[in-house]
C-alpha cells in the first residue's frame, strides 16, 4: 500500500479522522468516570501533564515515522528501520499494533453497540425513572446475547462499510459528518446540563485542587490515563500519517489532536457532572455511570428522554470514529502483506473481529461465571473480557508505547525527528528526551499500577 494510492485531501480531513481515532469511547466514557473515581481537580492536572510527557511525543513519533514510511504500520516500520541501517525486525511493533488494534476492536463494537443499543431504546421506551428500574434494565440487556450480538452486529456492519470505501471517500467523508456532530451534540448537551444542572458543583469538582487525594496511585493513574484512552503506541497514527501528504503539517496536526480530544473530554465532564450532581447521585460510580447512574439523573430532567438520546448518540459516534481506525489497522496491513485488494480485507478482517466479539458478548451471560485464569489470584474473578481488556489495555499497548518510543528515541538518528517533522533543535533534543526517558518510564509505572494495587 503506498500512500499515494489512497490520501486524506487535506488538512482538515487528516486532523478530523485523527481527532475521532483519539476520542473515541475513553475520552467520553472513560475520562468522566476516572475524574469521578479519584477526586477531580488534582486528577485532572496529572492527567494534563500525561498528555505533555507520554502522548505528545509518542504521536510526533507515529506521524513521522508514517511519513517516512509511506506505507502501513508493519512496512512502515520495516522501511524506515532498512533505510537507517537498523533491524528489519523493528516492523514486529507494527504487527503488535495490528494484532492489537483488532482484538481490541473484538470487545471495543460490542460496548459501541451498548451505545447505539441505549441511543435507539432511550427513544423507543423511555428512561426508567427509578436506580433499581435503571439496572435492571442495564442487566437484562447484559444477559441477553441475541440482544447484544444484534447490536454488535450492526455497530460492525457501520464500521466496516465506511472503512471498505477508502481513505478519501470513507473514513474522512464519515469523519468530516460525524466529527462536527458529534461536537454539536456535546456543546448542546453540555448546555443543557449546566443550566438544568449543577454547574457550581461541577466546576469545583473538576477543577478544584485537593492535595489529600493525590496519592500516587492516582497520579500515575492520571499520567497514564491519555495514553490509554487516545491510544497512541498501537501504531494507528503511523498508517493515518502514510495517507497524509506532504502539504499536511504533522506537527500542528498533532497539537491540534490533542487539544481537540481534551476538549471533548472536558466537554463529555460538563454534560455529566452538571445533572449527576444535580440530582444528587454518585459521581465515582464507575462504567454504570454511563449506563446507570445518566439514564435516571435524565429522567428527572425536562425533555430528558431527548437529551439522553442525544447523548448515547454522541457516545456512538465516538465510538465508531475510534473504530474506523481500528479496523482500518489490520485492513492496511492485509493489503499490504497479502496483496489483497480493500474490499475483500474489509470483508475478512472485520469478519473476523466480529466473530471474536462474541467471545465478549458471552463474558456478560453465558460465560459469566467462567474465569478462565481463576488459579491465579489476581485474575481470580476476571472474565474472558476482563482478560482480553487487561492484555489489550496492560500489556500489548504499553509494550507498542515503550517499543515505539527506543525505536524513535535511541535506533533512529537524531537528524529523522527533526527532518521529517521540521523541528528546530531545541525542539528536536526535548522530543528526543522524552522519547528515550519520560516516556518509557511513565508508561511502564502506570501499566504496572493495577498489578500493583492502588497504594497511597
Amino acid at each position: 500500500m503506498a500512500a499515494g494510492r489512497d490520501e486524506w485531501t487535506g488538512r482538515l480531513g487528516f486532523v478530523l479522522a485523527t481527532i475521532g481515532s483519539a476520542v473515541g469511547l475513553g475520552s467520553i466514557w472513560r475520562f468522566p468516570y476516572e475524574v469521578g473515581e479519584n477526586g477531580g481537580g488534582g486528577f485532572v492536572l496529572f492527567y494534563l501533564l500525561g498528555l505533555v510527557v507520554i502522548v505528545t511525543p509518542l504521536i510526533l513519533a507515529e506521524f513521522a515515522i508514517g511519513r517516512s514510511g509511506k506505507a502501513d504500520a508493519r512496512a512502515a516500520l520495516r522501511a524506515v528501520a532498512g533505510a537507517h541501517g537498523a533491524s528489519p525486525h523493528w516492523d514486529l511493533v507494527g504487527v503488535l499494533g495490528v494484532v492489537g488494534s483488532a482484538l481490541i476492536l473484538s470487545f471495543y463494537s460490542v460496548i459501541g453497540g451498548w451505545a447505539l443499543a441505549y441511543a435507539a431504546e432511550t427513544l423507543w421506551l423511555g428512561l426508567p425513572g427509578m436506580a433499581a428500574a435503571a439496572q435492571a434494565r442495564f442487566d437484562a440487556f447484559l444477559a441477553s446475547p441475541v440482544h447484544m450480538a444484534a447490536y454488535h452486529t450492526a455497530f460492525m456492519a457501520v464500521t466496516a462499510v465506511i472503512v471498505g470505501k477508502g481513505i478519501a471517500n470513507g473514513i474522512e467523508a464519515a469523519t468530516r459528518i460525524l466529527m462536527p456532530a458529534l461536537v454539536l451534540l456535546m456543546v448542546l448537551l453540555a448546555g443543557y446540563s449546566l443550566i438544568a444542572g449543577d454547574a457550581a458543583a461541577t466546576f469545583a469538582y473538576l477543577f478544584s485542587f485537593d492535595p489529600a487525594r493525590l496519592t500516587p496511585g492516582v497520579m500515575l493513574e492520571a499520567v497514564g490515563l491519555g495514553f490509554f484512552s487516545i491510544g497512541v503506541g498501537m501504531a494507528v497514527m503511523i498508517t493515518y500519517a502514510a495517507y497524509a501528504g506532504p502539504e499536511i503539517n504533522l506537527r500542528n496536526a498533532a497539537v491540534i489532536a490533542i487539544v481537540g480530544d481534551t476538549a471533548i473530554s472536558f466537554l463529555a465532564g460538563f454534560a455529566i457532572f452538571p445533572i449527576v450532581f444535580g440530582n444528587g447521585l454518585d459521581p465515582a460510580s464507575g462504567p454504570g455511570l454511563m449506563f446507570v447512574t445518566l439514564p435516571v439523573a435524565f429522567a428527572g430532567m425536562p425533555a430528558g428522554a431527548l437529551a439522553a438520546a442525544a447523548f448515547f448518540v454522541l457516545l456512538t459516534i465516538a465510538a465508531l470514529a475510534s473504530a474506523m481506525s481500528l479496523l482500518e489497522m489490520p485492513v492496511a496491513f492485509a493489503r499490504s502483506s497479502l496483496g489483497w485488494t480493500r474490499h475483500r480485507a474489509v470483508i475478512v478482517m472485520a469478519g473476523a473481529i466480529w466473530l471474536a466479539g462474541f467471545f465478549s458478548i458471552f463474558s456478560f451471560n453465558l460465560w459469566r461465571d467462567w474465569f478462565p485464569l481463576s488459579p491465579y489470584p489476581i485474575f481470580a474473578s476476571a472474565t474472558f473480557f476482563d482478560l482480553l481488556d487487561y492484555l489489550t489495555s496492560n500489556i500489548l499497548l504499553p509494550i507498542g508505547g515503550v517499543v515505539l518510543a527506543v525505536f524513535a528515541g535511541w535506533v533512529l538518528p537524531a537528524r529523522f525527528l527533526a527532518e521529517t517533522l521540521g523541528l528546530g533543535d531545541i525542539a528536536n533534543r526535548l522530543l528526543r528526551l522524552a522519547l528515550r526517558y519520560l516516556v518509557p518510564l511513565a508508561i511502564v509505572a502506570a501499566a504496572l499500577l493495577p498489578l500493583l494495587g492502588r497504594q497511597g
